[in-house]
């Protein structure tokens, strides 16, 4: 059986990767599957543990990170966050196509262990327009805003090192292009 493609989407904190996300992912064409991440942070009103993330103690991730199950993970405002290696692989090997949204620097880890995974970066149509959503999500958690704004902003400077990059200016285009390139991996893999 072939294996399945490993795409990953990208982009500064609070981009707009959601909506890109669920067009991908309501294509059936693109035959994908979600990678669930884990992350030490409470569970909010409106989420279902293994659906939105597993929610885990400090002590379940860093045994994660001890063990090795993590094929990439970061730490934002004392949460850590990380994508979970078995259910990758178990996924591929069965032929599935899986997306896996992550932080910018979970890119390379990924890379590292799957370096045919397909990435994208997803950039704001400019940084103000992003600093405005950021203020809007957040607009009573000044220091949320300021650790947004920041990350974003590192985040952004790396986005040169992505062969793939698509703005949110335009999200159907964005995600034409993503679907473009997906179908013409999938292509090259079965000559």
């Amino acid at each position: 059986m072939k294996k399945g493609l490993v795409v990953i989407l990208s982009g500064a904190s609070s981009v707009g990767k959601r909506p890109i996300r669920k067009a991908l992912m309501n294509d059936p064409d693109l035959n994908l599957f979600y990678s669930v991440s884990m992350t030490t942070r409470p569970k909010k009103e409106n989420e279902i543990d293994g659906v939105d993330y597993y929610f885990v103690t400090h002590q379940g991730f860093a045994k994660a990170v001890r063990d090795r199950e993590l094929l990439e993970y970061t730490e934002f405002n004392g949460y850590y966050y990380g994508t979970p290696k078995n259910q990758v692989e178990f996924l591929i090997e069965q032929g599935k196509n899986v997306l896996i949204e992550v932080e910018a620097q979970g890119v390379g880890p990924i890379k590292l262990n799957m370096p045919d995974a397909l990435a994208f970066f997803v950039m704001p149509k400019s940084f103000e327009d992003l600093e405005k959503q950021i203020n809007e999500i957040y607009k009573d958690d000044k220091a949320t805003i300021a650790n947004r704004l920041n990350k974003a902003k590192m985040d952004m400077e790396i986005a040169p090192l992505f062969r793939n990059c698509v703005s949110t200016e335009d999200v159907n285009a964005a995600v034409e292009k993503i679907k473009e390139l997906i179908f013409a991996e999938l292509k090259k893999r079965d000559e």
